[in-house]
């Protein structure tokens, strides 16, 4: 039985968690002067959000291990072949994606991260990792990245950049979510608009709050 990717990329998952968790410090200083209300209202405004990322751009952001062993667990399971990710950062989540495509026989990941060197710190990790060649990183505003060139079904996708914009990229994805695709949503307390969408009754969703962080939807029409 040969090792599953996930597996042989361990040691460099580890690696980049604790990387995350020895940046929270500095991550939480970037952000020390603004009161906990001003940070939710730049989180959500579709504007503000720009500023506070800006002030994040040297920040990981990961997914939390337990995050990202769900993301391989459903794409591994559903045996995905096409994934969109919003939101790469430093490219954890994008490793787990990545690994699960590789261990269901190949497939395509396409990432967007509109902060130019977070994106190179997803390719160099992508790179360490072996399946850099799996992915796709396209750099720039999401709304314009990921407005074309895309597969005709979409299999699952992540949603894990500025909240605000989670309702303008399930726009720009819907139609080509198959039925039975997975989104998973990070921190989706975050966006009640994204919330409000795919847990109201007929809106083509079944959805439901997943830990303490996630929203987990699926497309059923």
């Amino acid at each position: 039985m040969t090792t599953s990717t996930i597996t042989s990329l361990a040691p460099l998952l580890a690696r980049l968690f604790d990387e995350a968790d020895a940046a929270s410090g500095a991550t939480l200083a970037a952000v020390a002067d603004l009161s906990e209300a001003d940070r939710t209202r730049m989180l959500r405004s579709r504007s503000a959000y720009r500023e506070l990322y800006g002030r994040l751009k040297h920040a990981p952001l990961a997914v939390s291990p337990e995050t990202g062993r769900l993301l391989y667990m459903l794409a591994r399971s559903s045996g995905a072949k096409a994934i969109v990710e919003f939101g790469a950062s430093f490219g954890i989540s994008t490793l787990h994606l990545a690994a699960a495509l590789r261990d269901n026989g190949g497939g395509h990941l396409i990432t967007s991260e509109f902060e130019p060197s977070k994106a190179a710190r997803a390719r160099d990790n992508l790179t360490a990792g072996g399946v850099i060649d799996l992915v796709e990183i396209r750099e720039g505003d999401a709304l314009t990245t990921l407005k074309s060139d895309l597969p005709d079904t979409i299999d699952l996708l992540l949603l894990d950049g500025a909240k605000a914009l989670y309702p303008e990229i399930l726009d720009l994805l819907e139609e080509r979510l198959r039925p039975g695709a997975i989104i998973v949503a990070d921190n989706a307390d975050d966006s009640p608009d994204y919330l409000a969408r795919v847990r109201k009754p007929g809106s083509g969703y079944m959805s439901t709050a997943f830990a303490e962080d996630v929203e987990l939807s699926v497309r059923i029409d």
